[in-house]
Formats: C-alpha cells, structure tokens, sequence
C-alpha cells in the first residue's frame, strides 16, 4: 500500500522532499519534526539507523510499500550486475514512475493515481497498474479520452526530463529509450548500496 500519511512531516523526517509542498516545508522548517528538535544534542545514528533510513528514504521517494521494495531487492538479486544498481533500475522502470519522470505528473503520488484511474496506455493497450514493468522500447500515451484533461499539460510545462526517456509533449505520450545508470537518476537522494546491507543482513 502506498502513503497516505502527512507528506511534509515525513519528508523532514528523511530530509528529501516527497512532494512540491514538502519541499517548500523543508525550505521553511529544515531538520526532523518536533518540539524543541533545535536545542536538542543530535544523536549519533548506528550503523542499522543509518541502513534504515536509507531504506525508508528510496521507499518513500518510489512511494512502494516494505513488501515491494523487499521484492525488488530479492529479484535484484537474481539478475546479473550490481545489486544496488540493478534495484534502482527496476524501480525506475516502473509504469507510475516512469509517468513522472517523463513530466506528466508533477510526484510520484499524482503518477500514481493517473495510472490507477487508467490514464495511460502502454504499446496502445491500456494498463492500470502502477507497478506494471515498462521494458526499453515501450510506448506510453495518454488514452485519447483523457487528452482533454488540462493536469497533464501543466505537468509537462512545469516538470523537468530525463535523458533516457523521449517524451513527445504535442502527442501526449513518451518512449523509454533505455535503462539508466546510477548516475542518470539523479532525482533519487539516497545511499542505495547501504539499503541492499540492509536487506542482506
């Protein structure tokens, strides 16, 4: 189950931004939730909080549940290559994040729900399923009576591209090109090789 929790307190918990209005919170408020958060003595994280939040940080920002990530991390496993980049790939191959990322939806939560409400199709067919697998190659549009809707053009005149998807802003629809690097996905904050010793221990 994805989040539905408050947004801005979480993100100051994790210290990265889970949406435009928590990153507007952290701008204002910077550092963890709470009363008197500023005259307290940091405390000094282990090793497992430091894993922990880690882990907590690539969930949130995915916005997949414990028992997903768990899933990606053990399928990471299987394939070839390094387990950290090989599960950053995975979740960025993801239909509702790719939807994001090509800048039909200004977070990962509004990506979302544009997929669950059968917003888009996949190689002309319609998928509403926000976890659904997109392979390099893969066409994505948005369905033809959905065109009208003014969210998705503010989306794409607002949001920011990247590299290994071609979006096609006139026709409503992208294309993944490729399966990025670490070093491509540069919206992700977080230490991913300290969450596979998370779930390695």
């Amino acid at each position: 189950m994805s989040y539905r929790g408050p947004k801005v307190k979480k993100s100051r918990r994790l210290g990265v931004a889970l949406s435009l209005k928590a990153q507007r919170g952290i701008e204002r408020r910077p550092g963890p939730p709470g009363m008197h958060v500023r005259s307290r003595r940091p405390n000094k994280m282990s090793d497992y909080g430091r894993q922990l939040q880690e882990k907590q940080r690539l969930r949130f920002q995915y916005n997949v549940s414990e028992k997903q990530l768990r899933k990606y991390y053990k399928e990471a496993t299987r394939q070839s290559g390094a387990t950290p980049e090989v599960l950053i790939q995975l979740l960025e191959s993801r239909l509702d994040n790719l939807v994001l990322r090509a800048g039909f939806a200004r977070s990962i939560h509004a990506a979302r729900q544009y997929v669950r409400h059968g917003h888009f199709n996949v190689n002309g067919k319609p998928v509403d399923i926000p976890s659904f697998h997109i392979k390099p190659g893969d066409n994505i549009s948005v369905r033809e009576k959905s065109k009208k809707m003014d969210c998705f053009a503010y989306a794409l005149s607002t949001t920011e591209r990247v590299g290994y998807i071609k979006t096609e802003d006139t026709k409503l629809g992208f294309t993944y090109n490729s399966v990025p690097t670490r070093e491509e996905i540069t919206p992700i904050i977080c230490d991913v090789p300290v969450v596979v010793e998370y779930y390695s221990r």
